[in-house]
């Protein structure tokens, strides 16, 4: 029960993660929280967009495995959520507060559904 309640987190943390990278990046609160000129925003709106998706299909595999009941995908979304967030702090110590967000409930789902 923990896993999937912590899955369900991760799930939504990321798609979250979509509206804001694919919805909003360009809209004011988009640029507020990237902390970017509109100019900024408007140069990386195709990376964003396309990343956004990325959490998005992340989120859906989620909840398709709890759905299906299929641990080796949730096992592999959990990760790759896990996984990504270790990479953000590795690319820039500053986004450390992301990679809390991004990497800690799926890597307690993880955790709990190991042992």
């Amino acid at each position: 029960m923990i896993t999937t309640i912590f899955a369900i987190i991760s799930a939504l943390i990321h798609i979250l993660f979509f509206t804001l990278e694919s919805v909003v990046f360009t809209k004011k609160l988009g640029r507020t929280i990237f902390r970017m000129t509109e100019e900024q925003a408007q140069a990386n709106r195709l990376f964003a967009f396309n990343q956004g998706f990325y959490n998005l299909f992340l989120a859906l595999g989620i909840f398709a495995s709890i759905s299906l009941e299929k641990e080796a995908l949730l096992i592999f979304c959990l990760s790759s959520m896990f996984l990504a967030g270790i990479v953000l702090v590795f690319s820039s110590k500053e986004l450390w507060r992301g990679t809390v967000i991004q990497s800690i409930p799926p890597l307690i789902a993880l955790l709990t559904l190991i042992f």
